[in-house]
């Protein structure tokens, strides 16, 4: 797959953790996807930067206050920390989506709010994630786009076939993973 990358970008619901009807609104709403605490774990031991980005208009619009989204995320650090992983940065864009704004994904904002914050240049950068809004944050931030099946990631893929050609599709988050961990070695 090429060398290995200094930061990978995730998005939140339907790749680390199950996807909600309605949102996930409280830390007890989040249930991680099997497997993907594990996957960040063994990003984090190989020495791989790991980013969260995750629209989440609840905020802006009051449904979710910015305590319990800290919850939320501190519940998601617990569990991680208990497979022996972390998050290193939380990205979030709390605005709805006839914002306008330039954090909002498809928009390329999050992706470079990460990439200045931890300094790492986009261009290597996986950013996996479970819509199209993900790819195309990822392709207007002239990162690496890639789509995993779980969450919304089947649906967008039936909705739009032509998805498959402009990113990478894994099955789930630990498949990533193992394919971005899969570095060659220099001849």
């Amino acid at each position: 797959m090429g060398p290995l990358p200094k930061l990978v970008i995730l998005g939140r619901d339907g790749v680390i953790n199950e996807r909600r009807e309605g949102g996930v609104e409280t830390a007890e709403d989040w249930v991680p996807i099997e497997g993907s605490l594990e996957a960040i774990a063994r990003l984090n031991h190989a020495g791989v930067l790991v980013a969260l980005a995750s629209n989440q208009p609840g905020v802006g619009d009051g449904r979710l206050p910015v305590h319990e989204l800290n919850r939320i995320h501190g519940r998601l650090q617990q569990a991680l920390a208990r497979v022996g992983g972390h998050v290193d940065g939380i990205f979030f864009c709390p605005h709805s989506a006839d914002a306008g704004c330039s954090c909002r994904k498809p928009a390329p904002g999050l992706l470079r709010s990460a990439a200045l914050r931890l300094s790492v240049a986009l261009d290597r950068v996986p950013v996996i994630g479970d819509s199209a809004c993900d790819v195309g944050a990822a392709q207007a931030a002239r990162a690496r786009p890639c789509l995993v099946r779980t969450g919304r990631g089947e649906r967008t893929l039936a909705e739009s076939p032509d998805l498959g050609s402009a990113c990478r599709v894994f099955a789930d988050l630990g498949e990533a993973v193992e394919q971005i961990l899969a570095v060659r070695p220099v001849p």
